[in-house]
């Protein structure tokens, strides 16, 4: 049954690369160029999440149809998990249409992840554990949905803007399927969605299609949810400090724009080209190759936690190779 969906999921990307051309003029759903933030030379087809989202419904319908277990979440996450993803996706596809303003943007965000969080409890996170730590810190129902709330908001905005050249996202979502997968979370799930993420980068790279904010606010969710999930339901795979270690690059990106756009008096959710990839790009001129910067970078706070370093010793390392980099590509080689 496994290697059926495997080869179900496979032949329906084939079939969509094949005839993406079609596909996307039939959707006519293009990012246009606007020579500011936007400098790519023709319109390109934004139906990157539309594509992931199809890909998730046919893992989860085919694992229900086919009584295969162990493939998708538990039934008590089962539905938040969709109802996530949706509502995610379509704040990015509102967004991808209607260029919403940041302020809105945030304030759908948090609303509808407040919502969610109410009427689903069981996604709260009220322990919070660290693997250097034998204490474990416990927050009360209150604090409990602010923090899962302000984490997901934090997550989503972070993947979003760290998607601002083609395959970033894209090889850096790979690389964590690849970590559940090694944990053996979900492992058939996440090697069918790799199939798909695979196929979205062939196509990004040939600069056919984008993924858009439906797209990168989808995966956010994606990866999101899945630390949530595997911190209510197994054995710990991933402690707190494992998961922001994980994450940190994006994080950290994201960090330093606020940062520097609130000194700047500026909204800290308005797009601009200081971001990690744009500084290395301007430096290397090679999209390519500043795409295996950041990737190396990525995968060094990933490696990291594979191989079960202390995590404050890998947060050491991997902060000061992050601002090095920045430091290095902004001021030392131009």
């Amino acid at each position: 049954m496994n290697l059926f969906l495997l080869a179900t999921i496979l032949l329906i990307n084939v079939l969509i690369y094949k005839n993406f051309s079609h596909i996307s003029d039939l959707l006519n759903f293009f990012d246009k160029p606007d020579k500011n933030l936007k400098k790519h030379s023709k319109p390109i087809s934004l139906i990157g999440g539309t594509i992931i989202l199809l890909n998730l419904i046919i893992i989860i319908l085919f694992s229900k149809i086919l009584d295969i277990p162990k493939i998708i979440l538990e039934d008590d996450y089962l539905f938040p998990f969709v109802s996530l993803c949706l509502v995610f996706y379509l704040i990015g596809l509102i967004d991808d249409l209607k260029n919403l303003k940041p302020n809105n943007k945030l304030f759908l965000i948090i609303f509808f992840l407040t919502i969610i969080t109410l009427i689903f409890p069981q996604i709260k996170i009220q322990e919070i554990k660290i693997s250097f730590l034998s204490k474990i810190y416990f927050l009360n129902s209150f604090y409990s949905y602010i923090f899962i709330v302000m984490c997901f908001s934090l997550l989503i905005n972070a993947i979003n803007m760290f998607d601002g050249i083609n395959l970033q996202v894209l090889i850096y979502t790979l690389l964590v399927f690849f970590v559940f997968i090694l944990k053996g979370l979900m492992t058939i799930f996440f090697i069918s969605l790799s199939i798909c993420i695979i196929m979205l980068a062939i196509l990004n790279y040939q600069n056919r299609v984008f993924l858009g904010d439906n797209g990168s606010y989808l995966v956010g969710c994606i990866i999101g949810f899945i630390f949530i999930y595997q911190y209510k339901t197994t054995e710990i795979l991933f402690y707190g400090d494992e998961v922001f270690l994980i994450l940190i690059i994006p994080a950290l990106d994201m960090v330093r724009l606020f940062s520097t756009r609130l000194m700047n008096k500026k909204n800290p959710f308005k797009g601009d080209l200081n971001h990690l990839h744009h500084i290395v790009d301007d430096i290397v001129k090679n999209k390519n190759l500043t795409v295996v910067i950041t990737t190396i970078l990525c995968m060094i706070s990933i490696l990291l936690v594979i191989i079960n370093l202390k995590s404050y010793y890998s947060f050491i390392i991997v902060t000061i190779q992050y601002f090095l980099t920045i430091y290095l590509f902004k001021f030392r080689f131009k």
